[in-house]
């Protein structure tokens, strides 16, 4: 195991339902990731990648085999350990999930909040520096309403990276983005994860963003593999 690194995963395997209906999803996948290094996991629909991510982030316990992530194991993991993994971790999806009835400014500081380490004045001002970071600093005060597309990702983004995780995990954060915004929002990620020093894995079909990893790995019928020519 590399001495830096940040993800360790080691003969995972990964299962849905039980009995006879019962599924294997990702077969004997290991993989390690480096601190402060960008991973993009690309492959078909279906093919396990974001069952990984969220193995990855806590969202639900590794069944079989190790997954060490920055510290915490997580194998067979209870929930309350799980909670505390996900403290290391900012999240960015698809969707933006972001609360309709919050401006862009309260939306951020519920990055923080789940922490509990900081005073409403600093959680403030902390999310009013990172809104202005992804260049919506004249935007605090809007809903989501009032946002475009790509805006409203870059929102996201600012609450995923508000808290310095130490891991970023990314499922698909241009999918619903045009190729310009879908760039922005990507390279804004990039150079706010880049200085931070915190590691990003980012499952994504979109190749006009591949060239950012630092190293791409490929996914197909639940196992790692090389990539096809």
């Amino acid at each position: 195991m590399k001495q830096n690194a940040s993800i360790v995963v080691q003969e995972l395997d990964h299962y849905f339902g039980s009995g006879k209906l019962q599924k294997q999803v990702l077969c004997n996948i290991n993989l390690e990731i480096a601190s402060g290094e960008i991973v993009i996991m690309t492959g078909p629909s279906g093919s396990g990648k974001t069952t990984l991510l969220t193995l990855i982030g806590g969202l639900r316990a590794a069944q079989r085999g190790r997954l060490q992530v920055v510290g915490h194991e997580l194998s067979e993991a209870k929930e309350e350990a799980l909670v505390r993994a996900r403290r290391d971790n900012g999240y960015i999806f698809q969707a933006h999930n972001l609360h309709d009835s919050l401006t862009a400014l309260e939306n951020v500081q519920m990055g923080l909040e789940v922490h509990g380490r900081w005073r409403k004045e600093e959680r403030h001002q902390q999310a009013a520096t990172m809104l202005e970071k992804v260049g919506l600093g004249e935007r605090l005060h809007y809903y989501p309403s009032d946002l475009s597309g790509g805006q409203k990702q870059r929102v996201a983004i600012a609450r995923a990276l508000v808290s310095h995780p130490k891991i970023v995990l990314a499922d698909e954060p241009t999918a619903a983005l045009d190729k310009k915004s879908g760039r922005d929002v990507v390279e804004i990620m990039y150079n706010l994860a880049k200085q931070q020093s915190c590691t990003i894995l980012l499952v994504t079909h979109d190749n006009r963003i591949l060239d950012i990893a630092d190293r791409i790995i490929y996914m197909e019928d639940g196992r790692l593999s090389k990539a096809p020519s």
